[in-house]
């Protein structure tokens, strides 16, 4: 079946709260490793609703940053919650197809792109035109979903359903959930060097609650955000929906319940 374009999570302004508080929640993990102290020029490429923009000014205030989207609801959304940065001209926003900016050459010393080329039809190519505006010698640092290492316990065959679902209505939208596996050969593709990886896993059972119980709640809206779109798509029904709720439930009741998850983040040089 051919891909046809689209955004999985839609531009809702539930969704878009959700986004800011998921880059709060996964802050401690997508920047454990992270350094752009020396950095001053940093372009953010789907740079969404701001969420992760504001973060990264608070862990590196130096930096300038260009923001770049596709998407005329989260930069007008990014606007109002950057306001400030905005106005201290720490930060800039750009509407722009990534595949084709019309930056110049050797701009900015470095790049940030997170939970970003699994929504874009032609990752390599976004890449390349990334390399093309940064200046040689400049870091980027990519981080993206490997979504088939989801796994469950007790077992949950609607979770699992649904799952593929998701990810398979998010394929079929231009996207590639197991973006993360292939970060290394998109880099290597795009002109990139010295390039590093690291799998990030999120391994949680009945030894932290604590951290169990926030991961199965942040999932849960995760997973629900897709509802509208794949009850579009006609991939799930309503009854479907309803036993995914109850399979939730029981996985956040159950003691020795299990919750992994692993994505990848990525570090180059041009």
């Amino acid at each position: 079946m051919a891909k046809k374009s689209g955004y999985l999570h839609g531009y809702s302004k539930k969704e878009q709260q959700r986004l800011y508080k998921q880059a709060r929640f996964l802050e401690k993990y997508v920047y454990n490793g992270v350094n752009l102290k020396k950095n001053k020029n940093l372009i953010e490429v789907g740079c969404g609703v701001g969420a992760q923009t504001e973060i990264l000014l608070e862990h590196f205030p130096k930096l300038k940053i260009t923001c770049v989207d596709a998407s005329f609801e989260q930069l007008k959304q990014a606007e109002k919650h950057l306001k400030k940065q905005i106005k201290k001209n720490k930060v800039d926003l750009s509407l722009q197809n990534a595949m084709q900016m019309d930056f110049k050459n050797n701009t900015f010393d470095s790049s940030f792109l997170c939970w970003f080329l699994e929504h874009v039809p032609n990752p390599v190519k976004v890449l390349k035109e990334v390399y093309r505006v940064m200046k040689k010698g400049g870091v980027i640092y990519c981080t993206e979903v490997k979504n088939s290492s989801f796994f469950v316990d007790p077992y949950s065959p609607t979770i699992l359903n649904y799952w593929f679902h998701f990810n398979d209505v998010q394929w079929l939208m231009g996207g590639d959930p197991f973006s993360g596996a292939k970060l290394g050969n998109w880099l290597k593709s795009a002109g990139f060097k010295k390039i590093e990886t690291k799998v990030v896993s999120l391994f949680l059972d009945s030894r932290d609650k604590k951290t169990r119980a926030a991961f199965l709640n942040e999932w849960t809206a995760l997973m629900l955000s897709g509802v509208p779109a794949l009850l579009k798509e006609k991939r799930i029904t309503h009854r479907l929906v309803k036993e995914l709720k109850r399979e939730i439930t029981i996985l956040k009741k159950t003691k020795n319940s299990v919750f992994y998850f692993a994505f990848v983040q990525a570090r180059a040089v041009k």
